[in-house]
């Protein structure tokens, strides 16, 4: 959350752009720092994977395709959550600020969409709705099916928020 804010506030959000780089390629440099953050915290959990298949009765008694399924996902949600605190981060000089609205960003597109689907007010468009939040392809993906419409889907929320983040940035020029 505090990737542009605290340059901001900091003031050194003016020297960063004054290299001689693209905010596109700024924009990658600090996504990809918080996509390997992520994957560094997700590799020991490997430990538990190996644990129960080794323990387990008989040896090996573990559904493989979900576990891996989600890895992937958990992969794929992280790095979504992280272009959403990316794209709050710029838009704000306060990384506190910027913590509140990405945590209520990724609870709304997590939770938000399944919690307006439950009301089944809206006739036909219900299952459309469901289907824009992030919990129904997590979901998917977690039950060891690697649809390449999840995959699609997590691309593109990704690609729209890391976009979204270049416009802000650009916003700054004028």
């Amino acid at each position: 959350m505090r990737s542009f804010s605290e340059e901001k506030r900091n003031g050194t959000i003016e020297l960063l752009m004054t290299k001689p780089l693209t905010e596109l390629q700024i924009i990658a440099g600090k996504y990809l720092a918080m996509i390997v953050l992520l994957v560094l915290t997700l590799i020991p959990t490997l430990t538990y994977y190996y644990t129960v298949y080794a323990l387990g009765f008989p040896k090996g008694n573990l559904d493989i395709g979900g576990t891996w399924g989600s890895y992937i996902g958990l992969l794929f949600l992280g790095s979504a959550f992280a272009a959403i605190g990316l794209f709050v981060s710029s838009l704000t000089n306060n990384q506190i600020v910027s913590f509140i609205i990405s945590v209520f960003l990724c609870g709304f597109f997590y939770f938000g969409f399944d919690f307006i689907y439950e009301f089944r007010f809206l006739g036909s468009f219900d299952l459309f709705v469901k289907s824009i939040g992030i919990n129904e392809h997590y979901v998917s993906m977690s039950r060891g099916v690697i649809d390449t419409r999840d995959v699609l889907y997590f691309l593109s929320f990704i690609t729209i928020f890391l976009l979204l983040t270049k416009i802000s940035l650009e916003r700054r020029k004028w």
